[in-house]
């Protein structure tokens, strides 16, 4: 039987950290006891990130060159979707330059969402690759312990046959009403219940009972998994299960709470990523999901493991970020704070759904053109090439992912921005395009004319009136 496995992974983790003492201190004056878990870091998304943004990012990176013609089908695991009734993984499809013809399917519902896809995709097989990818952006009340605890990312997965860095040996499934939190159709945030109850009764009984029929099944002793993946908030409770099911305490991997909080679905795939980073030939993965019941997926890692690096491994995306203290802008970017941004702010945002649709080419994949004459390229697509007035029809060029610089920027403070200044200029590709474009993620520091470019799949605009979001490329500095 032909193996299947994880083929590649990437990581996407914004780049802006909330310091958690910052958020316990503007609540000092009414719920001081936050103080005592406002230690390290949480990862926030930019006003212009969100679940399907981060997905975008991970997916590029997870993709290594020349092998998008394989995927076969996407499937994207969000408890956050921006649209609950507009398919959200077609449009990363269309930002990854993905085939048209790649089978799309949305997934959620619960934080094992993420375990239950990748399990359904292993189990699967097709002729094509399969590309996974998980991402959140989980909202908080103000003052709670998830607003400490939440944090932003993606993480994408290619599965498939052929040169894997960690083949498939089995998986079991339970289902179960316990119910550890939920959050009601229509409303923005979680409600969670007494957490020694969800311990007690939810951990160690009903993951320990996966486990061990896995193990069972596939022949393998607790005693010898190296890496143990197990998401949950409530301190302690990964070691608690390990203990239980007498997994090696050294194999129980980082949860990530310091430096990046929770990823909701995406955080079990997130950690796998961390084990994968880590683990060498021939070593044994446990992942687990928890929700409404649970899943429990075993790997092992190939000798091919040895010499993969992610373009984007976790450790990487967490060493890109840069820790901010304003709580007020956590609060801004996440929509719990109305700020009066002043008449230039009062515009309708209404986005012609017609067009978009006529230019998607343009506007999801960017994808200039270039001219059958002389050579040059553009954006936008225009009737007749800008260099030597030729009408003839151009010929398709992405640019997603070609090498840029900065050739002139501006930082304006008059127009209204949702995170000022706004940041604009000529944008100089390699191959000789140069488009006006939004820049963002910009240190000014380290920002200047000639700063190396990277294209970035974000926000353009939100339509607060009809909650629909145009997405757009933007030019982000690569530090």
């Amino acid at each position: 039987m032909t193996e299947i496995g994880i083929k590649s992974y990437a990581a996407h983790i914004p780049r802006l950290r909330m310091d958690r003492a910052s958020i316990a201190a503007a609540h000092a004056w009414s719920l001081p006891s936050l103080k005592g878990i406002g230690k390290g870091e949480r990862v926030f998304c930019n006003w212009d990130e969100d679940s399907i943004t981060m997905g975008v990012e991970a997916a590029r990176a997870c993709l290594a060159s020349g092998s998008k013609q394989r995927v076969g089908s996407l499937m994207f695991v969000s408890t956050t979707p921006p649209f609950a009734d507009m398919q959200n993984a077609g449009i990363i499809v269309n930002a990854c330059g993905l085939p048209s013809s790649a089978a799309t399917l949305d997934a959620g519902g619960s934080l094992r969402a993420g375990v239950s896809v990748l399990i359904r995709a292993l189990r699967t097989r097709e002729d094509g690759d399969a590309l996974i990818v998980a991402a959140d952006d989980r909202r908080s009340k103000p003052g709670s312990i998830q607003e400490m605890q939440y944090g932003s990312g993606a993480l994408a997965l290619q599965l498939g046959s052929g040169n894997t860095i960690a083949r498939f040996l089995g998986s079991a499934s339970s289902a179960s009403s316990f119910t550890d939190h939920f959050r009601a159709a229509g409303e923005k945030y979680d409600y969670y219940w007494e957490e020694r109850w969800v311990r007690d009764e939810g951990y160690l009984k009903i993951i320990p009972e996966s486990v061990e029929r896995l193990l069972k099944e596939t022949g393998i002793r607790a005693e010898s998994i190296d890496h143990f993946c197990m998401p949950a908030i409530i301190s302690g409770a990964a070691a608690a299960v390990a203990k239980r099911l007498k997994i090696k305490p050294e194999a129980v991997v980082d949860n990530l709470t310091s430096k990046c909080g929770d990823t909701g679905a995406a955080h079990a795939l997130m950690m796998l990523a961390v084990a994968l980073e880590k683990a060498t030939p021939e070593q044994g993965i446990l992942v687990v999901g928890f929700g409404s019941g649970c899943e429990a997926l075993l790997l092992e890692t190939t000798e091919a493991i040895r010499n993969y690096k992610s373009r984007s491994s976790v450790s990487a995306a967490l060493a890109r970020g840069v820790t901010d203290k304003n709580y007020t802008k956590l609060l801004s970017f996440a929509g719990e704070l109305d700020l009066d941004w002043g008449m230039r702010s009062e515009t309708d945002s209404k986005t012609a759904l017609t067009q978009l649709y006529r230019a998607q080419d343009q506007v999801i994949s960017f994808i200039g053109g270039r001219c059958g004459v002389c050579g040059a390229i553009q954006f936008p697509q225009l009737v007749a090439c800008v260099n030597c007035g030729s009408i003839e029809p151009l010929t398709p060029h992405p640019l997603a992912d070609e090498p840029a610089k900065v050739a002139t920027f501006t930082a304006d403070w008059l127009m209204y921005y949702p995170a000022p200044p706004l940041y604009v200029g000529l944008v100089q590709f390699d191959n000789g395009a140069r488009v006006l474009m939004e820049m963002v993620d910009v240190d000014p520091a380290k920002f200047d004319v000639g700063s190396a470019l990277r294209m970035v799949f974000r926000i353009k605009e939100k339509d607060g009136r009809r909650h629909f979001n145009r997405y757009f490329w933007k030019a982000a500095p690569i530090y």
